[in-house]
């Protein structure tokens, strides 16, 4: 089974480093690192750096991808051209498609999320809904056919193992989650907005907006809008002629 993770520059590391370190160890699989060209990735923190193993044209099909979000960057990958090709093709034949944190918004710039229910990290939830899919707020995984969709970042973790389960049942699922000691204990509970004091939301909404703030954005973003525009009139188009 061939496991594709997508990079692009300004990913966030977790959002795909969790995740592998769980599928990594499904029997048989050959676990790829994806991008435009095989080459160093560096990642929103602008200090780790991950290697891509592959590039696209290499990965045509693979049975499952993964796509990560990113802090600041997220829109620079919507608006990808050779990306969102990509992701298009491979999602034709691939088993799953998944997506951590913001980067459901990348599979809905696909096209991917259209009327299917969905989550990404709580902060981006209403951009999922203006690119068509159905927010579930609350969800930390959403199942949508082959579709699945975690929120933010740790929630990979969480995302990784349900397809575990998915493929390999209950006991497999548990022997690598035992492997690598997820138990999680948190010191804190504050891990969503429904459990944070309003104090605590209101600054880590600050902060994020803050580091998200991209000069890239005043391109990609009208770039990502406009596309999602043609892409809805094609389809009036399409309604109307088989009218």
């Amino acid at each position: 089974m061939q496991v594709a993770i997508v990079l692009y520059q300004g990913m966030t590391a977790l959002d795909a480093l969790g995740p592998y370190e769980v599928l990594r160890m499904m029997p048989g699989v050959e676990l790829r690192f994806v991008s435009h060209q095989p080459e160093p990735i560096i990642c929103d923190s602008r200090i780790l750096v991950i290697g891509a193993t592959h590039s696209f044209d290499e990965t045509p099909a693979p049975d499952i991808i993964l796509v990560p979000g990113s802090s600041a960057d997220t829109v620079t990958a919507m608006a990808d051209t050779a990306l969102i090709s990509w992701l298009k093709q491979a999602h034709e034949t691939s088993q799953l498609t998944l997506s951590v944190c913001s980067g459901a918004l990348i599979l809905a710039a696909a096209g991917i999320l259209d009327g299917l229910p969905a989550t990404t990290h709580w902060i981006a939830q209403d951009v999922l809904k203006g690119f068509g899919a159905l927010p579930q707020k609350d969800a930390r995984i959403v199942s949508s056919g082959k579709v699945m969709t975690a929120a933010g970042v740790s929630a990979g973790i969480d995302l990784a193992l349900t397809v575990v389960k998915k493929i390999y049942g209950q006991e497999r699922a548990e022997v690598i989650q035992l492997s690598i000691e997820y138990d999680p204990q948190p010191p804190v509970n504050a891990g969503h907005p429904s459990k944070a004091s309003e104090k605590v939301y209101k600054i880590a909404k600050r902060e994020m907006i803050a580091d998200a703030k991209n000069i890239k954005d005043v391109i990609n973003v009208p770039t990502v809008l406009w596309k999602a525009v043609l892409t809805k009139l094609r389809k009036k188009s399409r309604i109307r002629v088989a009218l």
